[in-house]
C-alpha cells in the first residue's frame, strides 16, 4: 500500500490568502486526489459543495482572522508528519496481522481545517474527526485544540482500519446494518488502542460509562439488524447529529454506537483471542456471534 499524505498545509495557507471568489476553485484543486477516488464509488460528487453544506470545514464565504494562525499552528505541531507516521505504523500492523488482505493500492489523505464555530466539530468531537470508509481516500477535518493536536494522527489510523475493512467487506448505504456500523467503529477504536495505547483513543468511544452505557448497549443490540444509514445514524452518532442530518432522534447520546461498538468488539476479542488488526476483515455476523449478540442478519 502506498499512503500519500498531501501537503494541504501549504495549499490552505495559499488558499486563505486569495480573494474569496478564488477559494472554492483552490479548495477543489486541493481535494482533487479524493475527488477522483470517491467519484468511482459515489458518482458525480462535488466535495466543495459537500464541504460547504456540512458546515464542519472552514468557511469559504468570509474572511476569518483565526484561520491562517490555526493552519500554521497545525503545521508547526507536526500534524502532517505525525499523521504519515501513524498511518505507516497502522498499515504495518494490519498487513502483518492479515497477510494478503485486500486494500487500495494507494490511499490519498487530506487534512482540512475545520470551522471553529461548528459545535459538532469543536464541541462533541474535541476538534477532529475523519472519514475513511471509501477505499483509497481518507479525509480528516481538524480545528487545533490540545486534544486534536495530540490525537489527529491516531484518528487517521482509525480511518485506515475502516479503509482496509471496506476493501474486504461490502458497505452499501442502503443496506448497512446498525451492527456493521457500530462494530466497525468499535474495531477501529480497539485498533488504535492496540497501536498506541488507550490514551490515543478518541473521545467518542469513551464518552459513556456505567448505567448509561448499559442502557445504550441494550438499546443498540436490540436493534442490531436495523438497516440503512438513513435509519442508523442516531444509533451510531447520537440524536444531536441525527437531527442535524434530518433524521429521527431515538433518545441516544452523542456517539452512542462507538461506546457500544467497543463493548461488543472487546467481548469478541476476549472470546477469540484475536486482535483488532486480525479482525479487520471478519464478517460482522461472526463478530456479533463471538460477542454473544444475537442477530438475524
Amino acid at each position: 500500500m502506498k499512503i500519500v499524505v498531501h501537503d494541504t498545509a501549504s495549499a490552505m495557507i495559499d488558499l486563505l490568502q486569495r480573494p474569496l471568489e478564488q477559494r472554492p476553485d483552490a479548495l477543489r484543486e486541493m481535494l482533487s486526489p479524493l475527488q477522483s477516488v470517491m467519484s468511482e464509488v459515489m458518482g458525480d460528487v462535488d466535495l466543495v459543495r459537500t464541504h460547504q453544506q456540512l458546515g464542519s470545514g472552514f468557511r469559504l464565504d468570509r474572511e476569518d482572522e483565526r484561520y491562517l494562525p490555526a493552519v500554521r499552528r497545525m503545521r508547526d505541531a507536526g500534524v502532517w508528519s505525525r499523521t504519515e507516521e501513524c498511518l505507516a505504523a497502522a498499515w504495518e500492523r494490519i498487513g502483518g496481522a492479515v497477510p494478503g488482505i485486500r486494500h487500495a493500492e494507494t490511499v490519498h489523505v487530506v487534512v482540512v481545517l475545520g470551522n471553529p464555530d461548528d459545535d459538532h466539530l469543536t464541541g462533541r468531537s474535541a476538534g477532529y474527526f475523519g472519514m475513511g470508509g471509501i477505499p483509497g481516500a481518507i479525509h480528516l477535518t481538524m480545528w487545533p485544540t490540545e486534544t486534536s493536536l495530540e490525537k489527529a494522527g491516531y484518528a487517521a489510523a482509525h480511518e485506515l482500519h475502516h479503509n482496509v475493512r471496506y476493501s474486504n467487506v461490502v458497505w452499501n448505504p442502503m443496506t448497512v446494518t446498525v451492527g456493521e456500523w457500530v462494530v466497525s467503529e468499535g474495531l477501529a477504536e480497539a485498533f488504535v488502542r492496540e497501536l498506541a495505547g488507550e490514551q490515543a483513543m478518541g473521545p467518542w468511544s469513551k464518552a459513556l460509562t456505567g448505567a448509561e452505557l448499559d442502557r445504550v448497549h441494550a438499546r443498540i443490540t436490540a436493534d442490531i439488524d436495523v438497516a440503512g444509514m438513513h435509519n442508523a445514524t442516531a444509533y451510531v452518532l447520537g440524536d444531536a447529529t441525527a437531527q442535524i442530518m434530518g433524521q429521527q432522534p431515538l433518545g441516544l447520546p452523542d456517539f452512542a454506537g462507538y461506546a457500544a461498538g467497543l463493548r461488543i468488539v472487546d467481548a469478541h476479542l476476549a472470546a477469540t483471542g484475536l486482535t483488532a488488526a486480525e479482525s479487520t476483515a471478519l464478517p460482522v455476523r461472526e463478530i456479533l456471534m463471538n460477542a454473544g449478540v444475537p442477530t438475524s442478519a
